[in-house]
């Protein structure tokens, strides 16, 4: 999080000097320098995004199982590739900076060989700024979605509860909650009403719905409470009547 504001506002300053320059156009740039600069910025970043993008690989395939209790179902499920916001954001700081230095890289030919053509330089920051913005975006919103933890984006709670409801001897689905411990670690709390007369199959009905909620829609962790068949009643007694009369 921190880097991609970092990022931020790295581009606000130079989205600013961008505008000083298309307007006044009153500025010179040693291309030269800028080529130097330039293609040193590409080599770099190219290594950083190259051991950033392995190590969010070994991250995504270097989960272990934890142990199980007897009435809670808790594990690592399929992280689907999402790697951590951490590495994800350091990604996108090298990428935005090497697009950038690619562009430069760019415009300083451009300079070099043709002067007139300075307002090269501005364009590629504007450019540099609205790509910058658009891979951002995802892993701020992310962010926000873990905070206040809701529901991640590739999960559908209604779907998953229609997943349940489809369990042999289950009744209704009473609750279902699910958020993210932080990304790629979706964790879910389900509360199950069996269906009358099949109390004694509690086990079988909590080994099947964690199955499901670790193995289809890929958990990092669940809890699943079950309890007996509960007919509604009319909780209006005969005594609270005569009171309200």
């Amino acid at each position: 999080m921190i880097s991609v504001l970092l990022v931020y506002i790295l581009m606000g300053f130079l989205l600013y000097e961008a505008v000083q320059r298309t307007i006044h156009m009153k500025y010179e740039i040693n291309g030269d320098i800028m080529l130097i600069t330039a293609a040193v910025g590409v080599a770099v970043n190219v290594i950083m995004g190259f051991l950033l993008n392995q190590s969010g690989h070994h991250h995504a395939h270097s989960h272990s199982l934890p142990s199980n209790s007897s009435t809670t179902g808790s594990g690592c499920g399929h992280n689907h590739g999402q790697d951590s916001l951490a590495v994800r954001a350091a990604f996108v700081h090298a990428l935005g900076d090497l697009v950038q230095s690619v562009g430069v890289l760019i415009a300083a030919y451009i300079i070099r060989f043709k002067p007139e053509y300075k307002i090269a330089d501005p364009i590629c920051t504007y450019v540099f700024s609205l790509l910058v913005a658009f891979t951002t975006f995802r892993i701020i919103w992310d962010t926000v979605v873990i905070i206040l933890e809701g529901v991640p984006r590739h999960l559908n709670v209604d779907y998953i509860k229609e997943a349940l409801m489809k369990i042999e001897d289950v009744h209704s689905v009473e609750d279902l909650n699910v958020w993210s411990l932080t990304s790629g670690k979706p964790t879910a709390i389900v509360h199950i009403q069996l269906i009358p007369g099949s109390s004694s199959k509690w086990e079988e009905v909590q080994s099947k719905a964690k199955h499901m909620l670790l193995n289809t829609f890929g958990m990092y962790k669940c809890t699943i409470e079950l309890q007996s068949y509960r007919q509604e009643v009319d909780r209006t007694c005969a005594n609270c009547r005569s009171s309200s009369s």
